[in-house]
């Protein structure tokens, strides 16, 4: 289970640490406490590709007993240093073996499969993922809208990257993030949801529900795209 992953790095590790939830990152969160509220039993969550912490730190602040798990040892440096009393363990190559089955009420995964390069790795990610629930647990997996890397947004630009309208599932494509001081363009995969839906069959999988998050006006942000294109498509999922 190999992985290529831009946050491995010290440099975006340390931008990313002062990210919190500002501007397109907040509609990844703000319905997130409502979901799975209504689709989770439980509070014992593992975070999958947990980064620097910021995952991690919010299911531990509504209430679930959280280990993040990430393969960047600079990532979890920061989010050691953000959260002493929190557990964060590095998985080299992703792998879980180091967990039992059953072990997890709720496995949640923020950004992580924007980063996994094959469908191959993307499945055997899923199916250790889905090993880990307990029989009434869910993943949420929470991923990039192929949207998102054609149109300009409060926290990002694609302006410089037009043959990002070209690519099909599996294609590189470059973001840029404009809420952090590493403005080095970002590689991500694009996924398609017809290509999600297939890796989670593929990985014994079934999607219970798919949620996609507008902006409203009035919100704390000066949207550019958020009101009327979701950048995000988060799925909720069960054995």
């Amino acid at each position: 289970m190999i992985f290529t992953n831009v946050y491995n790095d010290a440099r975006r590790a340390e931008a990313y640490d002062k990210l919190a939830f500002p501007g397109t990152y907040y509609l990844a969160y703000r319905d997130l406490p409502d979901i799975i509220k209504t689709h989770v039993a439980g509070r014992k969550a593992l975070d999958f590709g947990c980064g620097a912490g910021r995952s991690t730190r919010f299911l531990k602040k509504i209430g679930f007993d959280a280990v993040g798990v990430d393969i960047a040892e600079d990532m979890l440096e920061k989010a050691r240093e953000r959260d002493p009393d929190g557990e964060y363990r590095l998985v080299p190559d992703g792998d879980l073996g180091g967990f039992p089955g059953s072990c997890c009420d709720l496995v949640l995964s923020v950004f992580t499969f924007d980063n996994i390069p094959t469908m191959e790795q993307k499945v055997l990610c899923c199916k250790e993922m889905g090993r880990l629930l307990k029989p009434e647990g869910r993943i949420v997996n929470l991923v990039s809208s192929p949207r998102i890397y054609t149109h300009e947004w409060a926290s990002f630009t694609t302006r410089a990257f037009p043959e990002n309208q070209f690519a099909q599932s599996g294609d590189k494509v470059r973001i840029v993030m404009t809420d952090v001081a590493d403005q080095r363009p970002v590689e991500d995969i694009l996924w398609k949801d017809e290509a999600y839906q297939e890796t989670y069959r593929q990985a014994g999988l079934q999607v219970e529900h798919i949620h996609r998050p507008l902006a409203e006006e009035g919100e704390l942000y000066e949207w550019v795209s958020e009101t009327s294109i979701s950048p995000w498509v988060i799925y909720v999922l069960k054995k």
